[in-house]
């Protein structure tokens, strides 16, 4: 137990005494903000599920597409 004590102890004091890393940290996590966001609405696949609730909008979409030149 008083192994992990002094294990967390020196995490807190590392990030306690940061000066450029705070500003580093800062930057990371507003990068990763935007990857995620991103991803978010370019990534994730649109099924036809999401996207049309009832069979004839779905019958409807379904047939457009097998039809199209």
């Amino acid at each position: 137990m008083n192994r992990s004590k002094q294990i967390i102890n020196l995490y807190v004091d590392g990030f306690k005494n940061l000066t450029l890393g705070k500003t580093l940290w800062k930057i990371i996590i507003l990068k990763l903000l935007i990857i995620f966001t991103f991803l978010n609405y370019y990534i994730y696949d649109k099924s036809i599920k999401s996207e049309y609730q009832t069979e004839t909008e779905k019958i409807d979409f379904v047939y457009k597409n097998i039809t199209k030149e």
